[in-house]
């Protein structure tokens, strides 16, 4: 393991650089970094709009820039980013995040198209509202006014992105670039 900052060019080109050369070809990259710094726009400093900017949008930048050339050269690869259900539909106090995680969408689509001649599938993810470290952080009763909308009545588990994950990063999903699929429980 490396340990990056994914918010910094530098280093993420330093990183990829190290792998390659020390650990062998990386053939899939997830682009799986994200922050929450909740609030309404009209009450949101600019240090929370351009911390998640940079740990959610900025980091597919920095890391597909830093590995794309390295597929391109061997004609082979999977990216796959962790876009958001937020980043779909909005959420209120989410204008940072959404717009983030909105943006990874427009930037999986365009990579695609520019990488497909050469082997490489660029797919997103939107997963709804999923068990982990961060939604453990919200205030119970948000969160289970949240669950009360979802048609499964119950959170995702992070096996089941991760199984996604798997399915598009294999050779099965060599046909599927551009796409966006939602993982949410029902929820639109």
């Amino acid at each position: 393991a490396i340990k990056v900052d994914v918010s910094d060019l530098k280093a993420c080109m330093s990183a990829v650089e190290t792998i390659e050369s020390e650990q062998g070809a990386i053939h899939v990259l997830v682009n799986n970094a994200g922050i929450t710094r909740d609030g309404v726009l009209h009450k949101m400093d600019a240090d929370s709009w351009q911390a998640v900017m940079d740990t959610n949008l900025n980091s597919c930048f920095n890391l597909c820039r830093a590995i794309v050339p390295y597929m391109r050269d061997r004609k082979a690869g999977r990216i796959i980013n962790i876009s958001s259900i937020n980043g779909q539909k909005g959420q209120f106090g989410q204008t940072n995040y959404s717009a983030a995680k909105a943006g990874m969408l427009g930037f999986t689509k365009a990579l695609a198209l520019e990488s497909a001649i050469k082997g490489i599938t660029v797919n997103a993810i939107c997963p709804g509202y999923i068990e982990t470290d961060m939604t453990a952080e919200m205030k119970p009763e948000v969160l289970d006014s949240i669950v009360a909308q979802i048609p499964a009545h119950r959170m995702g588990h992070p096996d089941e992105i991760a199984g996604l994950v798997d399915f598009l990063a294999s050779d099965k999903a060599a046909f599927i670039t551009g796409a966006t699929t939602s993982a949410n429980g029902g929820q639109y």
